[in-house]
């Protein structure tokens, strides 16, 4: 998975896009290698919990270009869904299916405007499988259409192509009230 990591990470970075991953070893540190090896910038997104024991926390191996500081996990969380504009999710533990729960959720609640979410790896499969068949998600239109799932690094780029492809120009926009702008989908 390790390697695997790097290979997808270092084409997406030869793509020109930018590698945002938590700080942590593993995955996280692999994320940032490959961005590394295609050239790219990698930026991570960290908090440190001063009470929490089975906190991983930052791998001072991940040597990232840009180091944001968060106040908590939660934070954190917002965070890197903030910064990316596309997922893809690999192997990990709890604050990994935290973060798809997450990302997957914003993409049906924001269907056919929603940034790519890319499961990857075969295993993903009957995960995907026994939410659906246990949980309430097959009943909602839409959320199973706003991810796939990759097993090798060129269907990840192929994936983001595709769906570069079939979503609308974000359009720039600027809020009369506030005088803020915002992205019209």
């Amino acid at each position: 998975m390790y390697r695997e990591t790097v290979e997808v990470t270092r084409m997406i970075a030869e793509g020109g896009l930018e590698v945002v991953n938590g700080g942590g070893p593993g995955v996280m540190r692999a994320a940032t290698e490959g961005a590394h090896e295609g050239g790219g910038v990698a930026s991570v997104a960290t908090f440190y919990p001063k009470f929490i024991e089975n906190f991983e926390g930052k791998d001072p191996q991940n040597k990232a270009d840009k180091e944001i500081i968060m106040n908590n996990y939660v934070d954190r969380t917002m965070k890197l869904l903030e910064l990316g504009d596309a997922y893809v999710v690999f192997n990990g533990g709890t604050g990994t299916l935290s973060e798809f729960g997450m990302a997957w959720g914003l993409a049906y609640l924001y269907f056919g405007h929603h940034k790519p979410l890319i499961l990857y790896g075969g295993f993903w499969y009957p995960i995907v499988e026994a939410l659906v068949k246990n949980m309430r998600i097959g009943d909602r239109p839409g959320a199973l259409r706003v991810y796939k799932i990759a097993t090798t690094p060129e269907q990840v780029m192929q994936y983001l192509q595709e769906f570069d492809l079939e979503m609308p120009p974000r359009q720039e926009i600027k809020d009369d009230l506030s005088g803020e702008k915002a992205f019209m989908e």
